[in-house]
């Protein structure tokens, strides 16, 4: 008897006890890959602070409050409503600010008043500073006074992870094929930790930077790895909800970094408690078996059908029922083949017509903004005003009715009819911030995570939905392509961040209009719901044109033949 693939999820059962085992045991160590992630958010907290003067500050005066040092004062200082004064031993006055402080000339009374006589002095990289401890204990910032003419260094600290993710699924992702999904799961799963503890332990902010690249790989590179490990085990009936809901793992991860920031404001003991809340992954994922289906393809058949055995044996059925050779005879020659032809293809064939290159560039367009729109509200959260804690809870909790939400809608209406309104949703939301008055900070709140929740829902089902509308022969071309993409926007979102410092919701705005202009192009997408996965290029190009009864194609063909002879 000669057996698809799908029937092994047939004959063992598309998600019963050994899979439910393995899937939540899997997705588990997703948690940490959430955390790191996002980690920086609290690593890189900037208190206030100000620029140290020479000499022995004697008085302090802010406002309508005074003090004998700057630390009693730092908590109520804010740079918008003017300069902290304070006097120095011999009577000496200074005007400081941020990043620069002023000396008043010939003083004669102790007044939070500006002085237009004084001379103004820049601080340096080796100035010294004061930071506000009272929210911030300790932060990489607070640590290397990275501020003022170093402030960029610590602007590099997520960009440089997020270039270190676009390396990490790269370079695992083509390993995992060659070696094996379970030792990259194992390999990367004890770097996490290992590389995480390091980054605490780091002593310079050099070191730091290269060990959080090293840990951005390898967390890229198990989320990478572990979607094709899950996906491998579970069955089509199921595969939708499995595959999105390894998504919520990570927004689980997000929590955690919100929640662990909070409680903890010294970073180096922040970074280890995220780093070790993962470490029971490593007592039991050596017991990871590998993929029947890469087992197959190795040519490992006793190790396969010792495999099938076991998870028939753990489901309570009867093993030995399904035999390896069965499920190769059918694979074997057909695999080799479409190896062999896809060894010929390159991106091009990603645009090989203009229906097709329309497709793709839309669909890396939806990649790029998942991406970017993901992680700048993720990030954002936490300068939208309120609770910087709060909001980031929220953003990583909104996502999990979303993927419950975008699962239904994905199997009910279809998935162009999910990903575009929930495209044009996080537009409508974040463009709606422009008419959020100063003072209302909760409807700013809202509707960010409004755009979460709907860019979640987009981001989560665009693997899917890609597999769909591409064929065989170049459906893993289009899916790294895409993954591509999704690295891009990924790097780029930590930059878009940062445009809140022109204005507080420039970040969401900017996404909103994306989202919403890619959310109309989405429109013209084709729909795959209930379509069987197609082989090649001429199928995958029909998908979403009409159907023509056979009956009506007959006539409007013979009604063209008789033309062409009258003709």
């Amino acid at each position: 008897q000669i057996m698809s693939v799908e029937r092994v999820f047939d004959e063992l059962g598309h998600f019963k006890r050994f899979q439910i085992c393995l899937y939540f045991a899997a997705v588990f160590q997703a948690i940490a890959c959430g955390i790191h992630y996002l980690a920086s958010v609290f690593l890189v907290q900037k208190p206030s602070f100000v620029c140290v003067p020479p000499g022995n500050i004697t008085n302090v005066l802010y406002g309508n409050i005074t003090g004998t040092s700057l630390e009693e004062v730092l908590p109520f200082f804010k740079p918008t409503n003017g300069p902290l004064v304070v006097q120095t031993e011999g009577g000496r006055q200074w005007e400081l600010s941020a990043c620069q402080f002023a000396e008043r000339m010939n003083p004669t009374d102790f007044t939070h008043e500006l002085r237009v006589n004084s001379t103004t002095e820049k601080c340096h990289w080796n100035s010294l500073y004061v930071f506000d401890h009272s929210e911030v204990y300790q932060s990489i910032v607070t640590d290397w006074d990275l501020v003022c003419d170093r402030e960029w260094l610590a602007k590099l600290c997520q960009p440089t992870f997020m270039l270190g993710v676009l390396v990490g699924a790269l370079v695992f992702g083509d390993i995992a094929d060659r070696v094996g999904r379970r030792k990259i799961l194992m390999l990367t799963s004890l770097c996490q930790f290992v590389f995480g503890v390091s980054v605490a332990l780091a002593g310079n902010y050099y070191l730091f930077m290269v060990l959080r690249f090293l840990l951005a790989m390898v967390s890229s590179g198990y989320l990478v790895v572990v979607f094709v490990y899950v996906t491998e085990f579970t069955g089509n009936k199921v595969r939708t909800w499995t595959s999105m809901h390894v998504h919520a793992a990570f927004a689980v991860g997000i929590m955690i970094v919100a929640i662990t920031g909070y409680l903890v404001r010294t970073w180096w003991i922040y970074q280890i408690i995220l780093s070790t809340c993962t470490l029971p992954f490593l007592l039991f994922c050596w017991k990871f078996p590998e993929t029947p289906f890469y087992l197959m393809a190795k040519g490992r058949l006793r190790e396969t059908q010792v495999l099938l055995d076991s998870i028939a044996r753990f489901n309570g059925l009867e093993p030995g029922h399904l035999r390896a050779e069965d499920l190769l005879e059918k694979g074997g020659p057909l695999l080799e083949k479409e190896v062999e032809l896809e060894g010929k293809l390159s991106i091009l064939n990603l645009f090989a017509t203009w229906r097709m290159a329309w497709r793709t560039m839309t669909v890396w367009a939806v990649w790029f903004i998942g991406s970017l729109g993901y992680y700048v509200f993720s990030l954002g959260s936490v300068n939208l005003g309120g609770n910087q804690y709060i909001n980031l809870f929220l953003a990583g909790a909104v996502e999990v009715p979303s993927y419950l939400i975008g699962c239904y809608a994905m199997d009910r209406l279809g998935r162009k009819k999910t990903c575009a309104p929930a495209l044009l949703l996080a537009g409508t939301a974040c463009m709606l911030i422009i008419l959020v008055p100063n003072d209302i900070e909760v409807l700013a709140i809202i509707l960010n995570m409004t755009g979460k929740f709907a860019i979640a829902i987009a981001f989560g089902l665009i693997y899917l939905y890609t597999c769909e509308l591409y064929p065989t022969v170049i459906r893993s071309l289009a899916v790294g392509s895409g993954s591509m993409m999704c690295r891009v926007g990924s790097v780029v979102a930590p930059f878009c961040v940062y445009l809140a410092d022109i204005w507080q919701y420039m970040p969401q705005l900017t996404v909103g209009i994306l989202a919403f202009i890619i959310g109309v192009l989405t429109l013209w997408l084709p729909e795959t719901l209930g379509e069987p996965l197609t082989s090649t290029m001429e199928e995958a190009e029909a998908l979403g044109r009409k159907k023509i009864p056979e009956a009506k194609k007959d006539l409007e063909e013979g009604v063209e033949m008789n033309l062409k002879q009258s003709g």
